[in-house]
């Protein structure tokens, strides 16, 4: 037995005319009448006499019409407390790569848990294939992560373009100047993060568009380990703007890089069919604004 069965019953019983009642549910006629039939059949009862144009209750009709009405409130009921129930739908999971959790979703997030209390956010931090794996599998109700995202099961929404800078000591013989070469530094140190980080990926990739080799003298699980190696002088790096925080004006210098200075795209990742929740779609509007505002400043401040 299902709902819709019970809608169409009840239609009928209400109009006294199957027709009129497949106007009111917006279903052809022959559909409903099909239903009432499969209904009838499952119940054991004929719930309607035909006659002509009217379809009149039998007594089991008038008897099973209470039942159903019951049903159908409950339903209606079910529907409208799970609406507005101020927590439900408003747990969520959210994932992002090492070089976007610290620097982008934690002041969110951390923003959220004041403006936002029934907004419930738990955090996962990892690699991009873990997090498109998380989101496949429905353990993730979306992640942020550096594009190409190759799933066809999965939604990807562009959400910020951002330059990746070249990073060196304050000390470094290079950090007065406003921008630089990549050939310039092609004989350097360079500090980066592990092979499995989507930066490294692309950095290797940039470099080799360049026809360059970079040598790496040092390997690294975080951000802020290989901020300490390019502060201590043992060498550079190239990191995201994101990862740019006014502490590191004590230590560190960001130079842009001339010519085809490289970029990244971050996206939002869904899964294609998973049922998105108000909270997810909550926080990816305040996610939105929160990198529109962030845009902005940054335009103005470089002008």
């Amino acid at each position: 037995m299902e709902l819709t069965q019970l809608r169409y019953f009840a239609a009928v019983a209400e109009t006294g005319n199957f027709t009129r009642a497949a106007e009111r549910s917006n279903v052809s006629q022959p559909s409903l009448s099909q239903q009432i039939l499969n209904l009838e059949n499952e119940v054991g009862h004929k719930l309607f006499h035909r006659l002509g144009r009217k379809a009149v209750l039998t007594e089991a009709g008038v008897a099973f019409r209470e039942r159903a009405r019951r049903i159908l409130f409950e339903v209606e009921n079910a529907a409208k407390e799970l609406g507005d129930h101020p927590n439900l739908g408003r747990r969520i999971t959210v994932g992002a790569v090492q070089t976007v959790m610290p620097y982008l979703l934690t002041p969110l997030i951390a923003e959220l848990h004041t403006t936002h209390p029934n907004l419930l956010i738990d955090a996962r931090e990892d690699f991009r294939a873990n997090l498109v794996r998380g989101v496949v599998e429905g353990d993730l109700d979306l992640a942020i992560v550096p594009l190409p995202v190759k799933e066809h099961r999965i939604s990807v929404e562009p959400l910020m373009t951002e330059p990746l800078l070249l990073v060196v000591g304050k000390d470094h013989p290079i950090a007065a100047r406003a921008e630089i070469n990549l050939n310039d530094v092609a004989g350097e140190s360079f500090a980066s993060l592990g092979d499995a980080s989507a930066l490294a990926t692309q950095i290797r990739s940039f470099f080799g568009d360049q026809k360059l080799q970079p040598r790496i003298g040092f390997h690294c699980a975080q951000i802020a380990t290989l901020k300490l190696w390019v502060a201590a002088g043992l060498g550079i790096s190239i990191l995201p703007q994101l990862a740019r925080l006014p502490a590191d004006r004590e230590t560190l210098t960001y130079l842009r890089l001339s010519g085809t200075a490289p970029t990244r795209e971050l996206a939002i990742i869904r899964h294609l069919q998973r049922y998105q929740s108000r909270g997810a779609e909550q926080f990816i509007s305040v996610l939105r604004e929160h990198v529109r505002t962030r845009e902005e400043l940054m335009t103005h401040a470089t002008r």
